[in-house]
């Protein structure tokens, strides 16, 4: 794979939810930092069928930049569906994915591509201090661990929504159809090539994340039943364990009454057995009901993702370098 030349064309996905205060200095900041990056560039904003204006400001901005792209989904569908279908419409060589909320500053993208020159496919800037709070710092733990699981891959422990990759890429994932996406296990599809280098990462100015704790315990389940055999192995593990654990009663009731000609008295300890037995199958039941359930799923044909309305694309298609290459 090519090694990103300075200069070469980029293009920014930000999946957007509920932003309108924060697009304007947004937008701002990243044609800066683009036009001094970028010969050409294009910046694509995914409406994730956002609650307040987000929709009608990426229309106003869209109006005044050529090089503004912009799609509006028919419903919430999640944050990495948002940036798959960015992905996919990227037009040029080099993709750059942030977040919508100014926490990942513009002017590190810099910092990301230089690492990119380095020769690595994925270049992940990694907050060189969280500014969240503790219940939501404990929950990425939780997702990054089964993210690990899932991309089966140690730098999984530092990746984050600021990323920079290879358009390529994208082609070992082009047949994926899943309404259960994560893009960084995706991007494990087509590479081994990794890095992460510290970023700056400013406190969130208005409102707060939208990504809370039972949202991201949610991701980290579907990342497990979705991208992993992990909770299946722990099932037959599970099982296997109890399986001695019984075997080991049964040893030591034929014992007692072989050598002491007595019986195991009380009924709750039978109760008890049968309890943790029931329990061990209900457990992995319950996980292999979650596999099935994605499988059933997916025969459904349930899209990643619905478009409502988008910004005029031809027009930006045909005139977008140009007009990032003015001035």
């Amino acid at each position: 794979m090519d090694v990103a030349e300075p200069g070469a064309p980029i293009s920014v996905v930000v999946p957007v939810y509920n932003a309108e205060t924060s697009l304007a200095e947004l937008i701002q900041r990243l044609e800066a930092v683009l036009r001094a990056e970028a010969r050409e560039f294009e910046v694509l904003l995914i409406d994730d069928a956002s609650g307040d204006a987000s929709w009608q400001r990426i229309q106003e901005l869209a109006r005044e930049r050529r090089w503004l792209r912009g799609v509006r989904f028919t419903r919430n569908f999640g944050q990495h569906n948002a940036l798959l279908a960015g992905i996919r419409w990227a037009r040029h060589e080099w993709i750059v994915t942030l977040d919508d909320d100014l926490q990942h500053p513009p002017e590190e993208i810099p910092k990301l591509l230089a690492k990119l020159r380095e020769g690595f496919d994925v270049v992940y800037g990694t907050p060189d201090r969280e500014r969240h709070g503790r219940l939501r710092d404990w929950s990425s733990v939780v997702t990054k661990l089964a993210l690990q699981g899932a991309m089966g891959a140690e730098i999984a422990r530092v990746v984050g929504p600021f990323r920079v990759f290879h358009r390529d890429l994208r082609d070992a994932f082009a047949d994926f159809r899943s309404p259960y996406v994560s893009v960084d296990v995706l991007l494990t599809w087509a590479t081994t090539s990794f890095a992460a280098i510290p970023v700056r990462h400013e406190a969130r100015r208005e409102g707060k994340s939208n990504y809370t704790f039972r949202k991201l315990v949610a991701h980290a389940l579907n990342m497990m039943t979705g991208f992993s055999i992990v909770p299946l192995q722990l099932a037959s593990l599970t099982g296997f364990a109890f399986t001695v654990f019984g075997l080991a009663v049964l040893v030591y009731v034929l014992a007692r009454f072989l050598f002491q000609d007595s019986t195991v008295p009380g009924f709750p300890f039978l109760a008890s057995v049968i309890a943790i037995f029931s329990g061990a199958q209900l457990f992995a039941l319950g996980i292999i009901g979650e596999y099935l359930a994605r499988m059933h799923f997916r025969t459904m044909g349930r899209p990643a993702y619905a478009i409502r309305s988008q910004t005029d694309l031809d027009r930006n298609r045909d005139r977008g370098s140009e007009d990032s290459e003015a001035d």
